[in-house]
């Protein structure tokens, strides 16, 4: 038995949605919804004064979602750590639509709880 987690860049962002825990509210809601998560809760934010940036996460019953933005810098990092192995969400095309991004970036690892079945990296 493994899971999943996904690490996504998005760049070319708009700076305004970045900045706007609404919209980064209404992200995770899609997130949630297209994927059939199930939270726990609701999600928790901090915004940074200096930047307007970001932070958010949100507890599942499958683990966690987390964003990070830059507006700055136009960019915004998620992650998304399902406990048990799901079809991805299309982040590239849906990145663009809910953060206005023009480039992503998706790494994702299959994760395992088995110690026979443990990544090598020897």
């Amino acid at each position: 038995m493994g899971g999943i987690e996904w690490l996504i860049e998005a760049f070319g962002c708009s700076e305004t949605v970045l900045q706007d825990k609404g919209k980064l509210a209404s992200l995770f809601h899609a997130i949630v919804s297209e994927m059939q998560l199930k939270p726990i809760g609701n999600p928790v934010w901090h915004q940074f004064p200096e930047t307007g940036g970001v932070t958010g996460v949100w507890l599942l019953q499958e683990s966690h979602l987390a964003i990070h933005t830059f507006p700055e810098f136009q960019s915004a990092c998620l992650n998304l750590f399902c406990c048990s192995n799901r079809p991805s969400l299309d982040w590239k095309a849906r990145l663009p639509q809910l953060l206005g991004a023009s480039e992503i970036q998706v790494r994702d690892y299959q994760r395992f709880y088995n110690r026979e079945k443990m990544a090598r990296t020897e």
